[in-house]
């Protein structure tokens, strides 16, 4: 197990050549505002559709016009935006500026009134009106009115979730991150809680009616069979408890904090998140659970193989005691984004706030350090995003390239990361490849992980499974002493499969997982470890 296998090869191969494929030309029909496809919150194709969406051609009567009254609360040229949001009306007299912000009707208009840089529910003198309950409440400012989608409404056989991507809908805010950062994330003209995503995913909580904080569940019950020992145990593995909400005084910003009650209960995940300027740059504050693989950020819920592949994340990312974040788009229709950050901590953590332990009775300070950057080739996939499939779903086709600059307590190594998605219709397929090279030590350690979910029939099965090794060559300069982060690092190979049936929706689901572990033996055996087991999960979350 010490060379690289030719899967991998092949991945990177294809990881490489799909980014020089797709980076040159991401919207090679030239379309301005139009994403043929988009993705938020992994759902895939489940009712009969015959092709991917493509852009509606735009009937000559209405390319034509141009809005024809600007205070009619209409939207008169069918280009999505109204009145004086609509460019048409820059010189009509009734969007001049002038007189305060506070009421229903100067609360709704489109105009800065009071010229102090905030437009209608974004200034905190509509804060009490009816217009603006709140940029976390459906139908806030702007809302769309007149239905789901103004006048769209779901056609025969079709739930509200199928709206979502359609009639203008670029579909790239689906989750509660995006759906609460003030940004028009997809360029549709919609934002925030007036976006379709935001309105309709049930995977967005802070655009439900009522007050500024959300609180939300998951919980998963397992029934586990070791197949070695011959041992089964039930229990509730996991039980999560979430709050999410808006920072008082800070325009667009929000905090998450998230709570695990298994035998010690904690807080394992908390972040605050303030904007900086008006173009979706951002500063954020957070418990340090995860540099640059997706999995460790996403709550369990939105994990197709049920947990994380240790492999992939063991040697790789530490967890610090907090870390500092800055990112944004680097363009205008937010198709590309950066983000880099800064962590640290003194002994070993997992995201975990406080609950210091310090192995091998080594009490140096770690860090890291690195950087992201996100291409969304075709339509958009962020980081925050479920790769579960529940109904159809555009295209989307995003790269990330990371890298960064770790210091563990016995080691030091720069590290690579990239990471390929896809998202069609009925299917959701991700590759991971991470390659570090330790200092100290110097040696190479490299895993990957592939993914691939499909959607076997509409709002009711979903089947998953992924492959991937954990490779290491031998040390050079072998360390005196093995601590236990050493140890833990054993060159690995597993493969999983899973069975997802809904239900209720996507938010009460029954799993069936089997895993099939591989391992080296410990030092002085010989013979490769086998590990396999069977898990039956039911998970919920509100």
């Amino acid at each position: 197990m010490n060379r690289v296998p030719l899967a991998l090869s092949f991945v990177i191969a294809f990881v490489s050549a799909a980014a020089v494929w797709l980076g040159p030309n991401p919207d090679a029909s030239g379309s301005q505002g139009w994403a043929p496809d988009a993705g938020g919150v992994p759902e895939l194709p489940g009712d009969p559709i015959s092709a991917p969406a493509t852009e509606p051609e735009t009937p000559p009567d209405v390319a034509s016009a141009i809005e024809s009254e600007c205070s009619d609360g209409q939207d008169n040229d069918g280009d999505t935006v109204f009145d004086c949001g609509d460019n048409d009306c820059k010189s009509d007299r009734s969007c001049k500026k002038g007189g305060p912000e506070g009421n229903e009707t100067t609360c709704h208009d489109w105009v800065d009134n009071d010229d102090d840089g905030y437009v209608d529910c974004d200034d905190f003198d509509c804060g009490s009106t009816e217009a603006c309950k709140g940029s976390w409440d459906a139908g806030g400012a702007g809302g769309s009115g007149g239905g789901v989608a103004g006048d769209v409404k779901p056609g025969r056989g079709e739930t509200e979730a199928d709206l979502i991507g359609k009639n203008g809908d670029n579909d790239g805010e689906r989750d509660n991150v995006v759906c609460a950062d003030g940004v028009d994330n997809d360029a549709d003209g919609r934002t925030d809680c007036d976006d379709l995503g935001c309105k309709l995913s049930s995977e967005v909580t802070v655009c439900q009616p009522g007050s500024n904080f959300r609180l939300s569940v998951v919980a998963r019950v397992t029934q586990s069979y070791d197949v070695q020992d011959k041992k089964s145990n039930t229990e509730f593995d996991v039980l999560q408890l979430r709050a999410l909400g808006e920072m008082p005084f800070i325009q667009n910003s929000f905090f998450l904090i998230s709570a695990r009650m298994e035998k010690t209960p904690r807080v394992v995940f908390a972040m605050f998140q303030v904007p900086l300027g008006k173009k979706g740059h951002y500063f954020n504050v957070n418990s340090g659970g995860g540099s640059l693989s997706l999995e460790l950020i996403r709550s369990v819920h939105k994990r197709m193989l049920s947990d994380p592949a240790f492999y992939v994340y063991n040697a790789f990312e530490q967890g610090n005691g907090a870390a500092v974040e800055f990112g944004g788009p680097i363009d205008k229709k937010g198709k590309y984004l950066y983000r880099t950050f800064l962590g640290g901590g003194s002994g070993r953590f997992a995201g975990n706030i406080g609950g210091t332990f310090f192995p091998d009775n080594n009490n140096n300070y770690t860090f890291s350090a690195g950087a992201q950057f996100w291409m969304n080739f075709v339509g958009y996939y962020n980081r925050w995003d479920t790769p579960f499939i529940y109904t159809p779903s555009p295209l989307a086709v995003a790269l990330a390239i990371g890298g960064k600059y770790d210091q563990r307590s016995q080691e030091r190594y720069p590290a690579s990361n990239v990471q390929f998605i896809v998202r069609w219709r009925r299917l959701q397929f991700s590759a991971e490849n991470y390659v570090k090279r330790e200092l100290v030590f110097k040696n190479w350690q490299t895993a990957y992980n592939v993914q691939l979910g499909v959607l076997a029939i509409s709002k009711r099965l979903m089947l998953a499974a992924d492959f991937g090794q954990y490779i290491a060559t031998d040390f050079e300069d072998p360390p005196s002493v093995v601590g236990s982060d050493l140890k833990r690092q054993i060159q690995e190979l597993q493969y999983r499969a899973a069975a997802h049936v809904y239900l209720w929706r996507d938010v009460l689901y029954l799993t069936a997982i089997w895993r099939d572990r591989r391992v080296e033996p410990p030092a002085g055996q010989t013979g490769i470890q086998v590990m396999q087991d069977m898990r039956l999960l039911m998970t919920y979350r509100w």
